[in-house]
């Protein structure tokens, strides 16, 4: 009988203890549960915050900017940034950086400036239009000369240029891509012999487009434009080493920009590393002395 009852009373205590183990595996899984659903909890709430601070970021802003930039900024560059900020809206506009200067100077409301020069944005910094400080160096550029898909025949350096009979580059009065093709010309001390063939466009894109149809035997162009019509135009050769200043594309932020915060969003945005992979995909180089 005393057997019998050791045996029952070894049983119950064997259940008790498995109850237990059963127990406390329990209370592990419930301990460990909370703190997985605190770092979800945490994750979503910053991802919310972020999302909440950008639409704070209201309103419309207009960026001038050259020419040379249009297709990066329409088909990538705008779209992301009001993606990230879907209650501002860019409005752009393109064209010589001259141009640009002129319509900032006349009044045109321009929040952002993207200039193909310095030449430009010092102008617009000497006259107060934009602080000392807020421009940045962000980009460079390359000077080419450029001939129709097929005619590369009797073109094989930048020197022979002079065999063209008509000649397409930007106006150098107000195009900087046409003041650099002049600078690299006069340094080669071909000035002279080709300025009685030369067609002058209002942009690069003009320029570029009159070689890519034919109507000009060459032209001067940026390495960015020629590189977005390789199917159209061929590129001879680079302009020398030491016959052009170096191509620097200049941003900042107008002093009488009307939404500062949406622009200083933007600024910021264009400096980031999502927006300079956009602008080497397109030729261009990241300037290090930004």
């Amino acid at each position: 009988m005393m057997k019998k009852w050791t045996a029952v009373l070894l049983l119950t205590a064997m259940t008790a203890g498995l109850a237990a183990c059963g127990s406390n595996k329990g209370a592990d899984t419930n301990t460990d549960a909370p703190a997985q659903n605190e770092s979800t909890e945490e994750t979503v709430t910053t991802e919310t915050s972020g999302a909440a601070q950008n639409a704070d970021i209201q309103g419309t802003i207009t960026l001038a900017a050259a020419a040379s930039l249009e297709k990066s900024f329409t088909e990538h560059l705008i779209p992301m940034f009001e993606e990230q900020y879907p209650e501002v809206s860019i409005e752009g506009t393109y064209d010589s950086s001259g141009k640009l200067q002129s319509q900032i100077e006349a009044g045109a409301d321009v929040d952002i400036f993207f200039s193909a020069a310095l030449k430009q944005m010092e102008a617009l910094q000497e006259e107060g239009y934009i602080a000392e400080d807020a421009s940045v160096d962000l980009l460079e550029n390359k000077i080419v000369l450029i001939v129709p898909a097929g005619k590369e025949s009797g073109y094989t350096s930048f020197e022979d240029i002079v065999n063209a009979d008509m000649i397409a580059i930007g106006d150098p009065e107000s195009v900087p891509a046409g003041q650099y093709g002049k600078e690299a010309l006069e340094n080669l001390d071909l000035w002279s012999s080709v300025e009685g063939k030369l067609s002058l466009g209002t942009n690069v894109t003009e320029v570029l487009n009159w070689v890519a149809e034919g109507s000009a035997d060459a032209g001067i162009v940026y390495a960015t434009d020629a590189a977005s019509m390789t199917d159209k135009v061929s590129v001879v050769a680079e302009a020398p080493e030491g016959s052009v200043s170096k191509v620097i594309y200049p941003v900042a932020e107008l002093k009488e920009t009307k939404n500062r915060d949406a622009a200083d969003a933007f600024m910021e945005f264009l400096q980031s590393d999502e927006a300079l992979d956009v602008f080497k995909a397109a030729g261009f180089t990241v300037n290090s002395q930004q």
